[in-house]
């Protein structure tokens, strides 16, 4: 069952005409190009927050790729992921379906997307919908959890050496040498490897650079995914160097900001196997962290801008919509964390960006939309039929400048039971036991005060409710998360 939602109006006649117009528009444009569609770049980006420079983060890093591509088209700055973790929010954005219908919660594996239930068994994924109306479709890189194990392109270039290289030796953190850590995980930071060359991503962005400048009899779809900012934050020393130590700023940390937090709520955020913020404080390497994240996002964006550039310059340029998005976000010390997996703004929130081929650039929309959006708006804008069991909301208004009501807000979820609603201004956690949090973003970005039990705000509440699905999926068998206490109980009473 779809979350419960409210409908944008109808059209007007006036707007039907316009939009009639606009496609002719289109369809006389794409006929220069020898086709009667336009091509796609679908460039993904994993583990980026919102330090980028053009959003309105606690930090900012120069991002002069991502920037520009936002000045050309119209950037999101209140989009959320549907799931704070990359397997079930790539499995949502390349199926179109809410983590509430398929089940799948936690992480998996590709080829298990659709094997939780009926309904992911009918999903199609984005790329097949592409090639039914016939597209050519390519990847590199990280796009679903395992590259494309799902095997879903007609051409896939690979993950290079995936989230490495690696070094023999760790450098700065280990989990299995610390007392009381339980699980695994990359998390590590420092300069290496010496080259650029050495990076995956900057092999995936030379792949994709290649077939920008091939010849294509049809129209394409090209996604192209890169790994960086995910742990571990390895790039070479020169990305370093452009972030002194001594510049480097920490984020807003408050020591008591779990005091009105939910005990569940602290449960499900547990990350055992992550270094907290009072460990870093304690060792000294908060900012050494913040230091390596940030050249992690100063080395991708230069790997988007030669993709970008390769587009500029291609025959392709005038005719290929880009989207550009990041699969979540993360804390990097903020709430005592260095992790996604939570269902707070840190978490979910996360970059995402259209340039359209028939519409102005530089605007932006603070509106609350979603990942799962993605979908049905590069259809639209594609001028392609629409899916039908699509569950997010087509953007394209937006991108094509119309001021129509919004009233959709983003969902996020994190286990059967535990959700998020984030409108304009605030946001409401509900947890599997019932337990609340509130926040109002204007007053309060960082968090700091959980409006729950305040008698001012039960009407917001009771409103923000009305959203959050009654029915939900039971959690996939293929679909897990062994690291956290709370999640493992789960997985044994299912």
């Amino acid at each position: 069952m779809k979350p419960k939602t409210n409908y944008i109006k109808p059209c007007s006649v006036k707007k039907m005409k316009k939009l009639k117009i606009l496609i002719i528009l289109i369809t006389l444009k794409l006929s220069a190009f020898g086709q009667d569609k336009p091509n796609v770049l679908f460039i993904a980006i994993d583990d980026l927050n919102d330090y980028v420079n053009c959003m309105n983060g606690s930090l900012k890093v120069p991002t002069p790729n991502i920037d520009k591509l936002a000045r050309q088209g119209i950037l999101f700055t209140n989009a959320h992921c549907q799931a704070p973790i990359c397997g079930p929010s790539r499995a949502s954005i390349m199926t179109g379906l809410y983590p509430t219908t398929t089940g799948n919660y936690l992480q998996l594996k590709d080829v298990d997307i659709k094997k939780s239930n009926d309904a992911s068994k009918e999903a199609i994924f984005m790329p097949d919908f592409f090639e039914k109306q016939g597209y050519k479709t390519m990847a590199v890189g990280k796009i679903y959890h395992n590259g494309d194990a799902a095997n879903t392109f007609d051409e896939y270039g690979g993950k290079f050496a995936g989230y490495g290289p690696m070094p023999k030796k760790r450098m700065n953190y280990d989990p299995s040498k610390i007392e009381g850590k339980i699980g695994l995980t990359m998390t590590d930071w420092g300069a290496y490897p010496e080259h650029d060359s050495l990076m995956s991503d900057y092999q995936s962005a030379k792949w994709a650079v290649k077939k920008l400048k091939e010849s294509h009899d049809t129209p394409f779809f090209l996604a192209v995914g890169f790994i960086r900012p995910h742990v571990p934050w390895y790039v070479p020393k020169k990305w370093f160097d452009k972030f002194p130590i001594d510049s480097i700023e920490i984020p807003p940390y408050n020591k008591k900001d779990f005091d009105d937090i939910p005990e569940l709520g602290r449960r499900v955020a547990n990350a055992p196997m992550m270094p907290t913020t009072e460990e870093l404080i304690q060792s000294g390497e908060w900012k050494n962290v913040i230091q390596a994240y940030m050249a992690c996002i100063a080395f991708v964006d230069a790997q988007v801008g030669k993709v970008l550039s390769a587009l500029e310059e291609s025959k392709y340029n005038n005719n290929t919509i880009v989207v550009l998005w990041s699969d979540h976000g993360y804390h990097l010390g903020e709430k005592n964390r260095f992790a996604k997996q939570a269902l707070w703004e840190r978490d979910t929130r996360t970059v995402l960006i259209f340039k359209d081929i028939n519409t102005d650039g530089g605007k932006t929309c603070n509106k609350p939309v979603q990942l799962l959006d993605i979908y049905p708006t590069l259809l639209e804008l594609s001028n392609l039929p629409t899916y039908d069991l699509a569950e997010g909301h087509s953007l394209a208004n937006f991108i094509q400048g119309s001021d129509e009501n919004w009233t959709h807000p983003a969902l996020s979820f994190y286990g059967k039971g535990n959700v998020a609603v984030r409108d304009e201004r605030f946001r409401l956690i509900q947890y599997e036991d019932g337990s609340l949090e509130l926040y109002d973003l204007f007053t309060d970005p960082n968090e700091w005060l959980n409006l729950a039990d305040k008698c001012d705000y039960q009407e917001i509440i009771k409103t923000l409710k009305q959203f959050i699905p009654t029915s939900w999926a039971d959690n996939s068998i293929y679909s897990h998360y062994n690291f956290n206490e709370y999640f493992i109980e789960k997985s044994k009473m299912d």
